[in-house]
């Protein structure tokens, strides 16, 4: 598996394998409505370049011989911390058990390292068979929160934390 850095020529990319991703991830979980509501707010073109040019997230892909596998994006120093947030971490239903999902996470721990992060940190829906996956990996669900993203739709979601 390679892992390779994405920047905005790589939207259609990123938005193709998310389609691919989300209803899979989310059918049993979220309602049509708030999955829809919520890919338009996260995978729009426009919700894709400020992610990467106003938020400061850094995408990266990851790949095989047969194609493209899945993608995360994260944010060194959240909220001025020396915490790394991963935001999105999506592998193809098809690929997840072989550790794609691990070497993604295993890149952005050594870039966090690298650059003195002590941790890595993301959120994940409380009813998300990942949760198993991410705790399995030596993240440490140390709270909850409830996220209003508008349209009287909440983000459910434990914080998971990860000492490097």
């Amino acid at each position: 598996m390679e892992i390779i850095k994405a920047g905005l020529n790589d939207f259609n990319l990123i938005h193709s394998l998310a389609e691919n991703v989300w209803p899979q991830t989310y059918k049993n979980i979220l309602t049509p409505q708030q999955i829809e509501y919520m890919f338009e707010m996260m995978y729009s073109q426009k919700a894709y370049n400020e992610q990467i040019e106003n938020k400061g997230h850094r995408f990266i892909l990851i790949k095989d011989e047969s194609g493209y596998l899945g993608f995360a994006s994260y944010e060194l120093n959240y909220n001025n911390t020396p915490v790394t947030k991963i935001h999105k971490i999506y592998v193809l239903p098809q690929t997840q058990g072989k550790g794609v999902g691990r070497a993604m996470i295993d890149e952005i721990s050594a870039i966090a390292k690298e650059k003195g992060n002590a941790q890595i940190s993301l959120n994940v829906n409380r009813f998300n068979k990942a949760v198993g996956f991410y705790e399995n990996i030596g993240f440490v669900n140390t709270g909850q929160e409830d996220i209003n993203i508008g349209n009287g739709y909440l983000m459910e979601d434990f914080i998971m934390v990860k000492t490097l």
